[in-house]
């Protein structure tokens, strides 16, 4: 490969460095553990688990469920499918409400997911919850050779949302969507190398990227120091969605997670959840599962 075919290369190594050293200096307490960046050691993998998975229960009832299965973290979806629990965390909760949950299910805040309502409605609440990851959608698919003029113009267009989240301590994610302008591996490539805000990154849906045949591992490689957030999801019908019940050999994703030096959580997910005792169930199969691909994957 010649110097000119590797420029774009060499830029993601060094914005991914440039976003790991960042990322220690202004981290959200409790969200980056302490050897997230460094350079010997074994990775360890981290857990956390979104509460639209228990969507029909109270979101201090789900936040227990997800504490008593083991998970370290949680995700709080907004009015997605109807799931009330961040719009419940704002309106009844607040802040302090929430910290107080969470605290005493041993819980820390990791994301809002807020694909309805949107990040200005919920970001005061995320950041003096403790700060967090701010989960959304990017916008409509594009033409190829649109491709680096529409990234350019969308990340543009997040400077107002990227400005809330330093005020409030916090990061912005972007999800990949089918049918969606983050989407195919050449919109991850654009958005790598266009991205330059250490507080911005990409929230990494496998479900999505196995629906366009792509390849989860290279999309992960891709992203880099860039991913915020790993939703562990396959596609498969009902709960096949989490790993473990579906048929993808997740071990790979979580070895190309090591190789990233990936520094926040894996979450186990899926749609259209079960009944809040099946959940769990499937729930807790998955997270076994998970750590089973993290013992073979990733060497001590």
């Amino acid at each position: 490969m010649n110097n000119r075919n590797n420029q774009p290369v060499q830029r993601r190594q060094f914005l991914a460095r440039a976003a790991c050293g960042a990322a220690a200096t202004v981290a959200a307490p409790g969200l980056l553990g302490s050897t997230a960046c460094a350079a010997e050691g074994r990775w360890k993998m981290r857990l956390s688990a979104s509460t639209i998975g228990f969507t029909k229960l109270p979101v201090e009832e789900a936040c227990r469920r997800i504490a008593e299965l083991g998970f370290e973290a949680v995700d709080i979806w907004s009015a997605h499918a109807g799931c009330p629990h961040l719009d419940d965390v704002l309106d009844r909760l607040g802040p302090e409400g929430l910290k107080e949950v969470l605290a005493g299910h041993g819980l820390k805040l990791y994301a809002f997911s807020v694909y309805v309502g949107g990040y200005p409605k919920y970001a005061e609440l995320l950041g003096k919850a403790g700060g967090g990851v701010a989960i959304r959608g990017s916008s409509g698919p594009c033409d190829p050779q649109e491709l680096t003029t529409r990234m350019k113009a969308f990340l543009e267009g997040l400077k107002p949302e990227l400005a809330l989240a330093e005020k409030y301590d916090s990061y912005l994610a972007v999800e990949n969507h089918g049918n969606a302008l983050l989407d195919s591996l050449d919109s991850f490539k654009a958005f790598a190398d266009l991205n330059t805000h250490p507080r911005l990154g990409i929230a990494l849906a496998p479900y999505h990227v196995q629906g366009r045949g792509a390849s989860v591992e290279d999309v992960i490689e891709v992203a880099g120091k860039q991913l915020f957030f790993f939703y562990a999801w396959q596609r498969a019908p009902d709960t096949g969605q989490l790993p473990g019940i579906g048929p993808t050999d997740c071990t790979p994703w979580i070895a190309a997670l090591a190789k990233a030096g990936y520094r926040w959580y894996v979450n186990p997910f899926m749609h259209h959840e079960p009944e809040p005792e099946a959940m769990a169930e499937v729930l807790a199969k998955s997270r076994d599962y998970l750590k089973r691909c993290y013992a073979r994957g990733v060497p001590a």
